[in-house]
């Protein structure tokens, strides 16, 4: 019998771990710019062609190879930063996998040019598929030059499962986002088919935060900073009143190494309790500096988890430092007397006497007595010029009061519910009313999410949606990644109502919203709907559609603790019975339940 098991070739091998290594363009991308930090490069450019699909090019200024490591850097298991096992718990570089270049040649037509200081001429070395075309010198400057070409030519099942230009593009954008933050002694460029998308000059964090998400941030961030014998903690967090419905800027680093760690996440969203709403996201820009012997970033493929030693001590510290980031600014003078004259002279006329203070207007009802039954309501006696205001429907009511266009459903229960005039708010939550066989219950928010989402979905459908004029355009300023989402959403978008202008590449003005969505705070909104349209992610246009018109539908819908007047109920209710599914919300839930008189009279 023969045997059957057989060692692998390098070639095939290689092609075996880029699948670890190398999942998309952007992979290639961190390991290259990875390596040009490790040469101790102060420029690196990087230029992509159809989201590095056709090519990526990484530009570095560093310390170059020799011809000797140009030839050597593409073997298996080779690198320069570790010799033996402890290595592994000492490392403070970035690129240090063996596997990585390897891993690029053997799925990709590479190109590297690379000169020393000290040679006169540099190396150019071609490789295709594991397989070296030609080496050669080549005059160019001190530096490194990686050109990848036609990644996964030889691997095609791989290739077709590359996702879109615009989404392979974002995921590209991130990783340099990730590299270039925690490094901002370096400049960095991004050039894209030809556009430059960023052009970051050498500064300080705070302006690297401010080139990457947009100038507006300087006012948006506090500073933290925590040193003790075992942890160090610098960076930014972003104020509490800045929170985000979506969950863009949180970005950990140990070592300036990009991780992820939900354990730590907690920590931080637990120092922000009850300063933030709860469907809201704080921002973190944060490093963690750590000795190396105390963590172990051995423990993924591409090196975005890490164990540590003591994550308890690690979480007390970090929580311990964010919650004092946040006191000291809670705490630091909101007011500046010098530069707030009409402030300052208001203080002056309170304290000075230089006028007199003004009564406020206080209502109140001089022949009111708690121990006394009235049948009939009070007559208020307001004192002063205030007068109140009559309870009046509001304008996000105003679809409840249109003509029904649509038959209800042929269930006589809900007939007879619809023609009853009779309604009962419980907890300001519920609408009880009576029918034939006992007592109808609706929840108030749920319906009016069945009524908003069917009259969504098809203004998507028909392209009919209203829009209102803002008064005041407002700014929605995104990042990169976020402002291409909202770019592939602007249709439907449109569709709803909402009227967008790029003012620049990652900002758009809010220049008209849905009519359903008058007085609600649209940039808000828009978050919301990003937000949920990164979590449910599809390419079916239905899907896409359905997503969107359940996302507006649960933001604009009336929430519980709504007082309604009479006629808001009955109009709910009609138009409830007129949608094409009454019975459940576009999440599942039971709209409505009827109670038979033998449940009641148990």
């Amino acid at each position: 019998m023969l045997d059957i098991i057989k060692l692998l070739p390098d070639s095939v091998a290689n092609q075996i771990a880029a699948g670890e290594v190398i999942q998309r363009p952007a992979s290639a991308v961190k390991e290259l710019m990875e390596n040009a930090l490790d040469a101790g490069a102060t420029q690196i450019d990087l230029i992509v062609k159809e989201a590095g699909k056709s090519m990526i090019m990484v530009v570095d200024n560093g310390c170059g190879m020799s011809e000797t490591d140009a030839r050597m850097c593409f073997e298996r298991h080779a690198t320069s930063k570790i010799s033996r096992a402890e290595d592994l718990f000492a490392i403070r570089t970035m690129g240090f996998r063996g596997e990585a270049l390897a891993s690029i040649a053997a799925i990709a037509q590479v190109e590297l040019k690379t000169r020393r200081k000290e040679d006169e001429v540099g190396t150019k070395i071609i490789i295709e598929g594991s397989v070296v075309k030609d080496q050669s010198l080549v005059p160019m400057q001190t530096g490194t030059t990686f050109t990848i070409k036609n990644l996964f030519f030889n691997v095609p099942a791989r290739r077709n499962f590359l996702k879109s230009t615009q989404a392979e593009m974002r995921h590209i954008v991130e990783e340099f986002t990730r590299v270039t933050l925690m490094n901002p002694e370096i400049g960095f460029t991004l050039n894209s088919d030809g556009k430059e998308v960023y052009h970051l000059y050498p500064g300080n964090l705070k302006q690297r935060i401010m080139g990457l998400f947009g100038s507006n941030y300087e006012e948006k961030l506090l500073p933290v900073r925590q040193e003790t014998d075992r942890v160090c903690i610098d960076g930014y967090i972003v104020k509490a009143e800045f929170a985000k419905k979506t969950r863009g800027e949180q970005y950990f680093f140990v070592n300036k190494r990009f991780i992820k760690h939900a354990y730590l996440h907690h920590a931080i969203e637990n120092a922000y309790l009850e300063m933030i709403p709860k469907d809201s996201f704080p921002g973190y820009f944060l490093n963690i500096e750590v000795d190396p012997a105390d963590i172990d970033i051995n423990i993924h493929p591409t090196k975005t988890e890490v164990n540590f030693l003591d994550v308890k001590l690690v979480y007390a510290i970090l929580h311990a430092a964010v919650r004092k980031a946040i006191g000291q600014h809670n705490l630091s003078p909101m007011i500046d007397f010098d530069e707030s004259p009409e402030l300052n002279n208001d203080f002056g006329s309170a304290l000075g006497m230089s006028k007199p203070l003004t009564i406020p207007n206080v209502p109140m009802d001089p022949n009111f007595n708690p121990f006394r039954k009235e049948s009939s309501p009070r007559e208020t006696h307001w004192v002063g010029s205030y007068q109140p205001q009559r309870n009046t429907p509001s304008d996000d009511w105003r679809i409840l009061y249109g003509e029904r266009t649509d038959q209800p459903s042929e269930n006589s229960e809900t007939k007879e519910a619809t023609s009853n005039n009779q309604y009962l708010q419980v907890n300001q939550s519920y609408i009880v009313t009576t029918v034939k066989s006992g007592m109808l219950v609706i929840d108030q928010h749920l319906a009016h999410t069945r009524v908003l989402f069917e009259k969504f979905l098809k203004e998507l459908e028909n392209h009919n949606g209203l829009s209102q004029q803002e008064l005041f355009p407002q700014a929605l300023s995104l990042n990169v990644n976020d402002a291409s989402l909202i770019k592939e959403m602007l249709p439907d978008l449109e569709n709803l109502g909402f009227v967008l202008e790029q003012a620049n590449p990652t900002t758009y003005m809010v220049m008209g919203t849905p009519s359903d969505a008058a007085g609600c705070d649209s940039v808000a909104l828009l978050e919301k709907i990003l937000d949920n349209y990164k979590i449910n992610r599809s390419d079916l246009q239905l899907d896409r559609k359905l997503n969107l018109a359940k996302t507006m539908a649960v933001q604009l819908a009336i929430k519980p603790q709504t007082r309604l007047s009479e006629m808001e109920m009955q109009n709910l209710v009609d138009q409830l019975f007129a949608c094409n599914v009454a019975e459940v919300a576009p999440n599942g839930k039971k709209i409505y339940v009827i109670l038979n008189m033998e449940d009641l009279f148990k």
